[in-house]
């Protein structure tokens, strides 16, 4: 069957995960419904980030179920394959049921994925760590015994994975389950790219699941596009990159689902303020309070204070010179297409792992002092990215990355290829 008729007859149902930054990467693929988030009317929440995770994952599959039945009826078109953020691991049964494909998409680096097959192994053999949030007798324990993961440590592990309390949530049991769930997957596609992962781990993950697809980074059009031009942009931050010397700004932004604690905040602040350094800190304005008196007016020469940057383009501009991250996986393949090392604060969830390949296994950033934001960590941090042999081998790792992400996804590249491959799937299926 010509590919042009069977894409006209395949019906696919796409399934985000709406929390963090999990969405962006397959949203925008098709038609959008929102679905229940599970939250009981007039609740009052207890402070505790993951309880709505955890209500949103108990509505489900029930809420998707709901309005894929009503797609169905809209367009009189049975779903033929179910694309899902891994997350959801309950779209196994759901694609079952409805005789479909089932392919889940893993928006993290390929390192994390591995964490979470082996949850059982390093639930056996760290427990005791859930006892002691700084790792206790674990602390400098590697994951040496996982192929591809010896230089991660216990401690970068999220709660999901190895729980700091003794209540494990309704989303870390979930969580815990993939390596039973995903083997009833047609394909698993990672936002990543074959080139970047060590042998061991590649190698070990397609053993487990021969159709693990690569097809590059979601959130980032590779190679990037040329900026636009300066007066089109609406919040003023490429028109003032434009006046700053090469490599030589600072970009902060903690994405849109994390923030450091007030007075990680201040202490950020202060060393911006001190170190003289340009920058642009894309800052909701919620926190904007916690900043010393006075400091907006007196950095309003050297720097740009705003509630919303659009990122790509300030990684994309020639004046950025480091990006002061979260290590969200987003961020960081946004940082890698773009060649800007990394000042890493990771906060949550798959953060600690990311920040540690990033500085351990990359070499294209570095964390800042026990995961801390000190004046004193963040102005060691700057020195070494900005004026340092050190902040010059980071460029030029990075750069040696981004030729290998570029190479990916020409026409022949591991990239095409995979893409190749799961557009072949979801056409058959």
């Amino acid at each position: 069957m010509p590919a042009a008729q069977s894409l006209k007859e395949a019906h696919v149902a796409v399934l985000v995960f709406p929390f963090g930054s999990h969405n962006l990467a397959i949203l925008g693929l098709g038609a959008a419904y929102n679905v229940e988030d599970g939250v009981p009317i007039n609740h009052v929440f207890n402070g505790n980030p993951v309880e709505r995770l955890d209500l949103f994952l108990k509505a489900t599959p029930g809420n998707f179920q709901k309005d894929l039945d009503f797609a169905v009826m809209e367009t009189g078109r049975k779903v033929s394959c179910l694309v899902t953020d891994m997350f959801l691991t309950s779209a196994a049964d759901m694609a079952e049921n409805m005789h479909a494909t089932w392919i889940p998409v893993c928006v993290s680096i390929p390192h994390s994925l591995s964490a979470h097959i082996y949850t059982d192994l390093i639930r056996r053999l760290f427990s005791d760590v859930g006892c002691n949030e700084n790792g206790g007798r674990f602390q400098h324990q590697t994951l040496e015994m996982i192929p591809g993961l010896s230089p991660i440590h216990v401690t970068d592990l999220s709660d999901e994975i190895l729980p700091k309390h003794s209540k494990e949530t309704f989303f870390s049991y979930r969580l815990s389950k993939i390596r039973c769930v995903l083997p009833r997957s047609t394909a698993i596609v990672m936002s990543f790219c074959q080139e970047l992962y060590p042998t061991q781990l590649l190698d070990d993950l397609k053993s487990m699941f021969p159709a693990l697809l690569n097809v590059g980074f979601l959130t980032q059009e590779v190679p990037p596009p040329p900026l636009p031009p300066s007066d089109s942009d609406a919040t003023g931050c490429l028109s003032w990159l434009d006046k700053q010397s090469s490599k030589s700004v600072m970009y902060i932004s903690f994405g849109t689902a994390a923030a450091p604690p007030e007075e990680e905040l201040k202490a950020l602040a202060e060393a911006v303020e001190e170190s003289g350094i340009p920058f642009i800190w894309s800052l909701n304005n919620e926190y904007k309070h916690h900043l010393p008196d006075g400091f907006v007016q007196r950095t309003g020469k050297q720097g740009k204070l705003i509630s919303w940057a659009p990122q790509t383009m300030m990684l994309g501009h020639a004046s950025t010179g480091v990006f002061v991250t979260h290590c969200g996986a987003n961020s960081v393949f946004e940082s890698i297409t773009n060649g800007v090392p990394m000042m890493c604060r990771p906060m949550f969830g798959d953060h600690g792992m990311i920040g540690r390949v990033v500085e351990v296994i990359w070499g294209i950033g570095v964390r800042v002092e026990g995961n801390v934001f000190t004046k004193s960590g963040i102005l060691k941090c700057l020195k070494l990215i900005l004026g340092h042999e050190e902040g010059r081998q980071m460029r030029e790792r990075i750069k040696a990355l981004r030729e290998l992400v570029l190479k990916a996804v020409e026409p022949s590249g591991s990239v095409s290829q995979d893409f190749k491959t799961l557009l072949e799937i979801v056409l058959n299926s």
